[in-house]
């Protein structure tokens, strides 16, 4: 098994610690409530920093799936019809 460096563990346990606070965001900038998110967010901070890290798992890859033959067809955008204008009444003489 892989053995993480001290200091990877130190940036995790940070990330941690900022999650509890409640002063950990993510990199769109919204507030960080998941243990994994955490962690994970430790650990790329720690590759960046140069600290011994495993390479992150490769995502699976599945099936290519026949997308083309559940096509729907395209929807159709609903036209406004707008009301006739109401002109005012023409002054006779």
């Amino acid at each position: 098994m892989v053995k993480y460096s001290e200091k990877a563990g130190k940036k995790v346990e940070r990330a941690m610690h900022e999650m509890h606070e409640g002063t950990l965001k993510s990199g769109s900038g919204k507030k960080v409530t998941s243990k994994k998110q955490a962690i994970a967010i430790g650990l790329s901070e720690a590759r960046d920093a140069g600290a011994k890290v495993p390479k992150k798992a490769a995502a699976k890859k599945s099936p290519a799936k026949k997308s083309a033959a559940k096509k729907s067809a395209p929807k159709k955008s609903a036209v406004k019809k707008s009301a006739p204008k109401k002109s005012a009444p023409k002054k006779k003489g």
